[in-house]
């Protein structure tokens, strides 16, 4: 990214303290403002990157950046019987425990509070790895996907849920007016941070999606990369092997 985008722009703060403080203000409302501001199409976008890993039969999965926990939780309808939730907020991840617990899934799934570009797990760990909406909030996007490759073991697949930005009219308007005027207003009125959601919505536009991305994980050492537009182009999952 030719931009650094960070929440709050006149803090002394580096990018990494400043996602983390952000995620743990705005961790209780977050399912619930995030079905808002996605009227709901989040949901259908997890299940498919949820069916593309079951294809894999893995026996091991992490989720990076796994927040709340809803991705790991739907993972567990995959073959695997080990999932890894793994944040940098620890707000989040209190929201996710209290989930997790209420579905007894305690057994299946560990929610484990780290720094995805320094990941507390051995070379060759996981059959899969996934992460949502997250790989835009690293602060070293290379050493992030770096990490994500040591991890995961030879033949082992990562699939990535982003945001990116319809190609084509009137798509391409629709969104721009949505995420610059819509998304930030209702981060306003409803969030417990009020420059939040006006970073969700610049750290999406300036991610380097599509064709941009794609060469990023080949060049950290992916092959068999696949990217797929989700409704439109306003989100896309990546596939990669190792």
């Amino acid at each position: 990214m030719s931009e650094k985008i960070t929440p709050y722009k006149n803090s002394e703060q580096g990018k990494k303290e400043q996602v983390t403080k952000m995620f743990d203000t705005i961790s209780k409302e977050y399912d619930s403002l995030n079905r808002v501001i996605s009227f709901g199409i989040d949901i259908k976008w997890r299940n498919k990157v949820v069916e593309i890993v079951g294809k894999t039969n893995p026996k091991t999965v992490l989720d990076i950046a796994t927040g709340t926990g809803d991705l790991a939780i739907n993972l567990t309808k995959t073959s695997a019987s080990k999932i890894v939730g793994l944040d940098i907020s620890d707000g989040m991840l209190s929201v996710g425990r209290k989930k997790i617990e209420k579905l007894n899934l305690n057994s299946k799934i560990e929610m484990v509070l780290a720094d995805s570009e320094k990941i507390p797990f051995e070379e060759a760990s996981f059959d899969a790895i996934t992460v949502a909406f997250g790989v835009r909030n690293f602060e070293n996007l290379e050493k992030g996907l770096q990490e994500i490759y040591r991890v995961l073991k030879p033949g082992g697949t990562f699939v990535v849920l982003e945001t990116s930005i319809p190609t084509k009219s009137p798509y391409k308007q629709g969104y721009h007016f949505y995420s610059t005027k819509i998304l930030p207003t209702i981060g306003r009125l409803f969030s417990n941070d009020k420059v939040a959601y006006k970073y969700l919505s610049d750290s999406a536009a300036s991610f380097p999606y599509g064709e941009a991305f794609n060469n990023i994980l080949r060049k950290t050492g992916f092959i068999a990369i696949e990217n797929k537009p989700q409704t439109f182009g306003v989100a896309s999952i990546y596939i990669a092997k190792k």
